[in-house]
Formats: C-alpha cells, structure tokens, sequence
C-alpha cells in the first residue's frame, strides 16, 4: 500500500490539521515506510504462535465476593452540596 499526497492532505482535512505542502511530503514518506514495515509483519508466519495477553506469566488470584463495609450512604450523603436524604446533589453541568 502507498500513500500519496493526496490521501495525505485528505487524512490531515480529516484530522482538522493545517499542513503546508513541506510538512505533507515528509509525513506522506513517514507513513508509508510505517505500511511498507506492516506488509513486512504480514509476510511473518504466525501459525504456530500462540496469542499474548500479557507478557507477565501470572494469573489473576480470586477472592470472595463480600461486603467488608457497613452501611455508609448517610455519611456520604453529607458530603453533598445540597441536603438530600435519597441521592448526591451536584451543580447541573449540561443544559
């Protein structure tokens, strides 16, 4: 695959980037040595390679699933701007 300055120019339009014709060429060369290194990863035979998850060999422990805490809502209600006993009143942020 090959980039020319037109995709280039397309892509930065896109992007609401302003590019002069300089900055274009040059990043039109960076982008197309990144697909020619891509098509290079492609030709790789991965048949045999087992997918990564993680490059830690370690499992996650499991725990149990409890309530460790007592009933807390009142206390954290009396952080709330406004006094309410049902829920946390914030200032509206959308209107």
């Amino acid at each position: 695959m090959s980039i020319d300055l037109k995709t280039v120019k397309h892509i930065s339009k896109l992007a609401r980037i302003s590019i002069d014709d300089e900055k274009a060429n040059k990043l039109k060369g960076d982008l197309n040595n990144i697909f020619e290194f891509i098509e290079k990863l492609n030709e790789l035979n991965t048949d045999n390679v087992q997918a990564l998850t993680s490059i830690a060999e370690t499992t996650l422990r499991f725990r149990k699933d409890e309530i460790k805490s007592e009933n807390i809502r009142e206390k954290i209600l009396k952080n709330s701007p406004e006094e309410n006993k049902d829920f946390f009143v914030v200032p509206k942020v959308v209107e």
